[in-house]
């Protein structure tokens, strides 16, 4: 498989840490993606006429979508990224693939803003991605409670990759992770996964410092 990627973006990262948790072989072919501008050059029109990477190009196969490129990569070589296939399960994971494009369009927005000067509304961006990081927290908080560490079930699938990126590298465009101790745990679990890769700005979990903000694992009689 060929991935055309650039080390900076979330949306490749993707690619190559699901490619790493699962054994797969990728060959990158890097992208100069700024400031030379090189995803909307002819050859790779050709490929992706959105002119966006990732690209995943598979023999006669060729995906540009992250989270397109996810289920296949699982599909070939991991099936239980994909979960199970009752119909709940398959739905939820589904519906978390979903909410992660929120996550792009906001947190990914004031990261580009931030860091590539990329116009938009940076307050109503870092206000969107608060919001969705609020849902997300609810939604971890609810699964520490029935003793599950990822956001469908106590297994990582792909729909924790697909959220985790985004969410990780938050603070790049000026939202903090500190009110979300639930998030904090869960990028804690994804980080311990065998196979985990880095990128700039998203360490391995030995190289991170305790975080005192975080809390111990949520029990119903803890609660009570």
């Amino acid at each position: 498989m060929i991935l055309y990627d650039y080390i900076l973006s979330p949306s490749c990262y993707k690619a190559r840490l699901m490619a790493a948790l699962t054994g797969i072989k990728l060959t990158l072919r890097a992208v100069d993606f700024h400031p030379g501008a090189e995803h909307r050059s002819p050859e790779l029109l050709a490929l992706n006429p959105a002119g966006s990477i990732p690209i995943l190009v598979d023999g006669d196969l060729v995906l540009t979508e992250s989270c397109a490129i996810l289920v296949y990569m699982a599909g070939k070589a991991a099936p239980a990224w994909l979960g199970s296939s009752e119909p709940t399960i398959a739905a939820r994971i589904q519906q978390w693939l979903s909410f992660s494009a929120r996550l792009t369009a906001s947190l990914g927005g004031a990261r580009l803003h931030e860091m590539l000067h990329r116009p938009g509304d940076i307050d109503a961006l870092r206000s969107s991605g608060v919001i969705a990081l609020r849902e997300l927290e609810a939604a971890l908080f609810e699964q520490r409670l029935k003793g599950e560490a990822f956001v469908v079930g106590n297994s990582p699938t792909i729909a924790d990759i697909a959220c985790f990126p985004y969410v990780a590298l938050a603070p790049d465009g000026g939202v903090s992770l500190d009110a979300y101790p639930s998030i904090r745990l869960w990028m804690r679990a994804i980080r311990s996964l065998d196979g985990f890769i880095e990128m700039p700005g998203i360490h391995r979990l030995h190289e991170l410092k305790p975080d005192p903000h975080e809390m111990p694992a949520v029990t119903e009689t803890a609660e009570a």
